[in-house]
């Protein structure tokens, strides 16, 4: 089946470029590219960064999961890509384009700043994100980016909340 995933929302760039930021995360996307994987299967070949990819994609949505049987054992998660091809409508003002891809491009280091800062924010219950912008100071493109680029993090309509495992 062709799945399509139509890019509107500048935000939504940043998985796409976080997706192949690494060697490991284009070979692990590449391997549930073309087939279903479990995350046992990708954790002996990559390790940990392997488990980080396969996380960061289930996150943002990038793959779909069933449950796999395997012999003898317990099923096990399974992935593979959702989608087969993207559709990226680019028209954006350069104001909200600049935060995209500063948020997608920022050093681990900064980004991890910022996200510590949003998660002590939002707790355990969440917050509204109006006022994690007017905290931290930053515009509303960069916060949806940055949440879109972390795993610990997950926007529910106006809110941000912890993401749930």
């Amino acid at each position: 089946m062709n799945r399509i995933k139509v890019i509107n929302e500048p935000s939504e760039l940043v998985p796409m470029l976080r997706a192949v930021d690494t060697k490991v995360k284009r070979e692990v996307l590449k391997e549930v590219t073309l087939e279903w994987k479990t995350a046992k299967e990708i954790e002996e070949k990559y390790g940990a960064d392997g488990h980080k990819a396969i996380t960061f994609f289930e996150k943002m949505k990038l793959v779909e999961t069933r449950w796999q049987s395997t012999e003898g054992q317990r099923p096990e998660k399974s992935y593979h890509t959702y989608y087969t091809s993207f559709h990226i409508n680019a028209q954006w003002p350069v104001y909200e384009i600049s935060d995209v891809l500063a948020a997608a491009m920022m050093s681990e280091e900064d980004f991890v700043d910022l996200e510590v800062r949003i998660v002590k924010m939002v707790g355990s219950k969440g917050c509204y994100a109006g006022d994690v912008v007017e905290e931290i100071g930053i515009t509303a493109t960069m916060l949806r980016s940055l949440v879109k680029r972390s795993v610990k993090l997950d926007y529910r309509g106006h809110r941000i909340e912890p993401l749930k495992e």
